[in-house]
């Protein structure tokens, strides 16, 4: 199928982004199904990694395709520190003081690392986490915006340093970004919660798990605010780490219909499913419009 484009900053994009099995570590397998979803006239792949980012490489050069669009990922745990060691170092102090400050409802729980401590940071601190410039930077060099124009930043430390209050940080992170020519997509996990909080972030788009079975913090509320959000937005995980591939047309015209969503990120995990998917695609007509620029 011919797949339908949307235009993020006067560039275009597919408006379905095809992923390779993030849990694949094997570049060939990577290989292999991006050169499928090629095949089915998929232009626009999510680079989760630097396998995918070579595989992606690999796919350029064997097709002499400069069409071709990547969209690399940054965790923004790559931009902070605390006392001047790297904030991961910290990761059990911060779920911490996010479960204390936020209440987390249940079944979200999960979503914060396990830690042993119910020490939690205080106000004082929170205010001394600094952006880490120099192990940015360095991240940021693997990747070349002529090659990847699109840059995922945020992931799950993006809506952490939200619960946290920093969004300074962020900012300064899509600011270094853009400075570099990239175009920034916020990225989170949490969509109830991070849509209103992230909203003032200079970025192109908001990425974040959408599909008709959950999307966190409550799919009812998530549903409401897309709906109503201004900028666009990319659907993350859209078939429900599978559970919703036998009723991918169904979950698309959920996605692109009803939503009216910018893009989605589709995760293949095998040929098969790449053709499944295609096939559902083809019968979503719903792709053809879309009503945010």
């Amino acid at each position: 199928m011919r797949m339908p484009t949307a235009t993020l900053e006067k560039k275009k994009i597919s408006r379905v982004i095809f992923s390779a099995l993030p849990s694949s570590h094997d570049l060939q397998k990577i290989l292999s199904l991006m050169k499928k979803a090629y095949g089915a006239e998929g232009w626009c792949f999510d680079l989760p990694s630097a396998k995918h980012l070579d595989s992606f490489r690999e796919l350029k050069d064997l097709t002499e395709d400069e069409t071709l669009t990547g969209f690399c990922h940054l965790e923004a745990e790559q931009g902070t520190a605390f006392s001047g060691k790297p904030l991961h170092l910290f990761e059990s102090r911060v779920a911490a003081t996010i479960e204390k400050n936020l209440g987390l409802p249940d079944g979200v729980r999960n979503l914060l690392p396990s830690y042993s401590s119910l020490e939690v940071f205080t106000q004082k601190e929170i205010d001394r986490i600094t952006f880490d410039p120099s192990r940015f930077e360095k991240a940021l060099s693997a990747f070349k915006p002529e090659e990847t124009p699109f840059l995922l930043l945020g992931e799950r430390y993006g809506d952490w340093i939200l619960a946290l209050g920093r969004i300074d940080l962020l900012k300064e992170m899509v600011r270094r970004v853009r400075e570099r020519g990239f175009i920034p997509i916020y990225s989170g996990q949490w969509a109830t919660f991070a849509l209103p909080k992230a909203k003032s972030l200079d970025v192109a788009a908001y990425a974040i798990p959408i599909n008709k079975k959950w999307s966190l913090f409550d799919l009812p509320h998530a549903c409401d605010l897309i709906k109503k959000f201004d900028k666009p937005v990319i659907s993350l995980n859209p078939l429900a780490d599978g559970k919703l591939l036998k009723k991918a047309e169904e979950a698309f015209q959920f996605l692109f219909k009803e939503l009216k969503i910018c893009a989605s990120i589709v995760t293949i995990g095998s040929e098969s499913e790449s053709g499944m998917i295609v096939g559902a695609l083809e019968r979503v007509p719903s792709l053809i419009s879309y009503r945010k620029t």
